[in-house]
């Protein structure tokens, strides 16, 4: 059965005016994210920032609330880009919220669909009048207990912690450290090109090594709401990674690490996971992110033992 609104808005000729994402915009966008209800990193800070170039994400403060404008999954470079909206977070009642979506996609002829929406959001989407919803089971988010990929602890962690203890043993000098603008320039001149030459070279995995470039440049610039971790063996860098903290949750959106050095993975996961919850005790949990339908990438999370994975949906209206 259908629904129809039976609430009524005031008069409001003006709508939403949607301007480009950028390292500026996020001042504005950032006090908004932590409004939303679930852990996504959809929104969190570097989230959004890393793959604006992608999405074409724009925003909107409109009446104390975020609206983020992007172009669905799978468009094409070549053909006409599908607006779709991000699930809205602010004071507005949620019905308010997609009345004004609605009349800004009806002034332009446009289906008002919505993209990547969390579980508990697309429930309450399709509560007020949301026509379908569907899955995007390679956009489920990983979901990790901070403090178990802080320690390694635990039985069924052992496999980590043997890789772990392995670097240790081959490598007594390596050592881990934050990112510091300074390092940005060594970062690029050495692991990104190995990564590079080792890492998988479908388009996909191209395009996330140039976008994780535009997190880089960030720090680089000194920007206060990214942390990057370096791994070196004596002064020699063979990983890095960069995050965000969104309230109770690090959201890990880059982490890359010569192949060649075993176990740079599991000391760069567990060692940039221990700083940065000696940094931030209220942490309690770690976004990983997705994995993109990628079988490989999806046993690695899977070997980390995630606490859920984060749904995902697309409701139109």
């Amino acid at each position: 059965m259908s629904y129809k609104y039976t609430h009524t808005m005031p008069p409001e000729t003006d709508l939403p005016q949607f301007r480009p994402v950028d390292a500026a915009a996020m001042e504005q966008i950032l006090p908004y994210l932590s409004l939303s209800k679930s852990r996504s990193c959809d929104f969190s800070y570097g989230g959004l920032l890393m793959w604006v170039e992608m999405f074409d994400y724009e925003y909107a403060i409109h009446r104390d609330t975020l609206y983020i404008k992007g172009r669905a999954p799978g468009d094409g470079e070549h053909t006409e880009p599908t607006p779709t909206f991000s699930y809205p977070l602010g004071t507005r009642p949620l019905q308010e919220s997609v009345e004004v979506l609605r009349r800004y996609c009806n002034d332009r002829g446009l289906q008002l669909e919505f993209s990547s929406v969390p579980q508990e959001e697309a429930d309450a989407l399709m509560a007020i009048g949301g026509k379908e919803m569907h899955e995007l089971p390679s956009w489920e988010d990983y979901i990790y207990d901070a403090r178990q990929l802080a320690t390694l602890a635990g039985k069924k962690m052992s496999k980590k912690r043997n890789h772990l203890n392995k670097f240790h043993d081959l490598y007594p000098d390596g050592n881990f450290r934050f990112m510091m603008p300074e390092d940005v320039a060594e970062v690029r001149r050495v692991i990104s090109r190995k990564v590079e030459m080792e890492g998988a070279q479908t388009p996909e995995a191209r395009t996330e090594r140039r976008l994780a470039d535009t997190l880089l440049s960030e720090i680089e610039k000194g920007n206060p709401h990214l942390l990057g971790g370096l791994l070196s063996i004596g002064d020699k860098l063979v990983a890095y990674t960069i995050g965000d903290v969104i309230g109770d949750t690090l959201h890990i959106h880059v982490e890359k690490a010569e192949r060649t050095v075993a176990g740079s993975f599991e000391a760069i996961n567990k060692l940039f996971a221990e700083a940065v919850c000696a940094r931030f005790p209220e942490i309690r949990y770690i976004n990983r992110e997705d994995d993109a339908g990628d079988p490989g990438l999806r046993y690695a999370k899977q070997t980390y033992h995630p606490l859920y994975l984060l749904k995902k949906y697309n409701i139109t209206f």
